[in-house]
């Protein structure tokens, strides 16, 4: 394209700004080249004299020199591709377009931005799409220094280049921040990758907290909506007991404190006032709590100090709470979700006249754990009981569900806990039995976190984004309407029509569903955006489709490519086909857990296997079952040289005898239990 003749005769004021931002962008651009070169070969020293024959200073020979030669290379780029290299060339003293030229830049512009969309809808890496980000850049900066230029002199020019500078720089970071990592490549990178680019959550202004963002919360009511109904059937009743103990009451129990005291965060003093300076805030001296308060890590002390007032008889028996808090635990390295300081959870806690009641109490919890896991979430597990050396501080005995992530590692997904009396007899809780005898109370606990939300998403996500299965996704079913052209009145009326009927129906087989007719976001941009936040089925609907009596399915994963279906059927298909991909997931995510079981290695083989295994490592070797006699010091041993631990002596396994006869794989001794090892979260 030809700069019009009109262009190269601009007025004196317009030709002084534009040879100012030139000599500006050549100083930028030279420099950052002579930053390259030896140390030898950047000390170029020219005796350049100015107007009036006086010597110019070295910085001003530096300057001309750097002109120089950006001058040379932009002309010898002016056959190139790069617009802004061409427009450069052409004039020296004018970038000011005509109507015709800038109407031809942005349409360069925006096809370009629709083929960087499009590569990224592809998956293609950060360094396929680096060079059509930076020719983007350029198309931008050209359009904005024209646009500048329009009357405007040397300062409005300035700072109209330093905005689009710190445009550009967000656009980078944009581009980089919609990049998922590859699994195979990263799979830790892979997994924060997910959360941030699919809204789930993103760090805060306090260590180890994080912000849980609407997408991510609305899985959490998910979860909690089927888990509270398990837990009412289950016959316990929701409560809120203080977020605050006192420090002597978690002293009570001393196992139960020696488990959480390095995982405290104190409350000392009760006011602030200002400090001697006037320069801030300091805790008041004067203020000093004589009990210090604990932010609770856990709530057994607070609730048993309650559970001695409510209990007096055998009537009063079993008592059940149950309450929806967060918690915090002062943790050294922190994974959104899967371990943070400050966590969402459910904790239930439990008091019976038996042991055997608070026992069955324990296991039928961990089974709706376990059944909700599956059934809500598609996520199999494995039952187990914690080695004694993995119990949950103060508990006689732990019970566990453990999920198999994709690269391999076990997942703790729920525990429930049988107390025995140790609590009941801390608080001296006891109640008169049938015979007119105080006895001492047995206790439980139970409970599962938002860990369960990493757990979802390192089952069944993959490297274009979330996948959620069809029961715990916040939306079912996106519905994008395709509008006809501007004119056509009787096709958007059709149109409004059609969708109004299909939403209806959808909603009536019990469907949560969401229209996306936003009119400012591309159809593209829309299926990006709900296949990377994981929605299970989109439903496209256009004009032609309306005409035709039909929509388009969509699934996230699943089966390929697209599906014409009659809208007189939809609703019934949609429905179906999401049980149908509730059940994939499932049955797939079984099949991997089956597959990551090793059974029967030595102990060698699993060292040589897990000791270099690292979280970020995508594919690897799994879990171990193995024959094992118990024994605190061989697990230690173990834990130092390979960093496996025993997630649980599985259930059914142990419950059929497969350890009798078999001698342990780690000591030769006789088994006393089929051990499941493995590298956790």
């Amino acid at each position: 394209m030809k700069v019009p003749m009109s262009l190269n005769s601009p007025s004196r004021g317009l030709r002084k700004a534009w040879l100012g931002l030139v000599k500006m962008t050549a100083t930028i651009a030279v420099t950052r080249a002579f930053r390259l070169l030896p140390a030898a070969r950047r000390t170029i020293m020219l005796p350049i004299t100015n107007g009036a024959g006086a010597r110019s200073s070295p910085s001003a020979a530096g300057a001309l020199c750097r002109n120089k030669i950006l001058s040379s290379m932009i002309m010898r780029s002016s056959s190139s591709a790069s617009p802004i290299a061409r427009y450069m060339s052409q004039t020296s003293s004018s970038i000011t377009l005509t109507d015709e030229q800038t109407a031809e830049l942005e349409i360069k512009i925006k096809d370009k931005g629709e083929v960087i969309r499009s590569m990224k809808e592809q998956g293609k890496s950060k360094d396929e799409l680096a060079p059509h980000i930076s020719e983007l850049l350029s198309l931008k900066a050209l359009l904005s220094a024209s646009s500048a230029k329009k009357g405007g002199g040397v300062e409005e020019v300035v700072q109209k280049q330093k905005q689009q500078q710190q445009l550009s720089k967000r656009e980078v970071e944009d581009a980089e921040s919609d990049y998922i990592t590859p699994r195979s490549e990263n799979y830790s990178k892979w997994y924060n990758d997910i959360i941030r680019v699919c809204s789930l959550a993103e760090t805060s202004q306090v260590r180890g907290c994080m912000v849980i963002k609407p997408w991510g919360m609305s899985i959490w009511d998910r979860i909690r909506t089927d888990l509270d109904a398990r837990i009412q059937e289950h016959g316990a009743e929701n409560a809120y007991f203080p977020l605050l103990i006192p420090k002597s009451f978690l002293s009570k129990e001393a196992e139960h404190v020696d488990g959480f005291a390095k995982e405290c965060a104190v409350v000392t003093h009760h006011r602030l006032t200002m400090s001697g300076d006037g320069k801030g805030l300091i805790a008041d001296p004067e203020a000093e709590l004589e009990d210090p308060l604990i932010i609770r890590p856990t709530s057994e002390t607070m609730i048993w100090s309650m559970f001695k007032k409510w209990i007096v008889s055998h009537r009063d028996l079993p008592l059940k709470v149950n309450q929806w808090a967060n918690v915090m635990r002062w943790e050294m390295r922190t994974r959104p979700f899967l371990r943070t300081s400050e966590f969402l959870w459910q904790e239930g806690h439990t008091a019976h006249a038996t042991a055997d009641g608070a026992i069955a109490d324990s296991k039928d919890m961990l089974h709706q754990y376990a059944d909700m896991c599956e059934k809500l979430l598609a996520i199999p597990v494995i039952k187990g009981a914690k080695s004694p050396s993995e119990r949950f501080a103060g508990a006689l005995e732990t019970f566990t569900i453990e999920a198999l992530m994709q690269n391999g590692w076990a997942l703790q997904s729920g525990t429930s806990h049988f107390l025995g009396q140790s609590f009941g007899k801390a608080f001296d809780v006891t109640f008169q039995d049938a015979d007119g005898k105080q006895q001492d109370v047995w206790g439980t606990s139970w409970g599962v976190s938002t860990r369960l939300i990493g757990a979802l998403i390192m089952t069944h996500s993959d490297d274009a984004g979330l996948v959620l299965p069809p029961r715990v996704a916040p939306i079912q079913v996106v519905v994008v309407p395709i509008p006809p052209k501007k004119n056509d009145e009787d096709g958007k009326v059709a149109l409004d029509n059609a969708l109004g009927k299909l939403v209806a129906d959808l909603r009536g087989a019990g469907l949560k569903v969401k229209v996306d007719d936003r009119d400012y976001v591309r159809n593209g941009a829309k299926y990006f955006e709900w296949e990377r936040k994981g929605v299970p089925l989109r439903i496209e609907l256009g004009p032609r489709d309306v005409n035709d009596g039909v929509c388009i399915f969509k699934y996230r994963v699943g089966s390929e490519g697209k599906e014409s279906v009659s809208l007189d059927d939809a609703s019934a298909r949609a429905a179906k086909g999401l049980d149908d991909l509730q059940e994939f997931l499932l049955d797939s995510a079984k099949e991997r857990l089956a597959a990551g079981i090793n059974m029967m290695a030595t102990y060698e083989q699993m060292r040589d296997a897990l000791e270099k295994d690292e979280a970020s490592d995508y594919d690897g070797p799994g879990l171990y079952l193995v024959p094992w006699k118990c024994d605190a010091a061989n697990e230690e041993k173990i834990k130092e040289e390979c960093k496996a631990t025993i997630r649980c002596y599985p259930t059914d396994v142990n419950e059929a005898g497969m350890a009798r006869g078999k001698k342990c794989f780690y000591s030769g001794e006789d088994a006393t239990h089929m051990a499941l090892f493995g590298r956790a979260f």
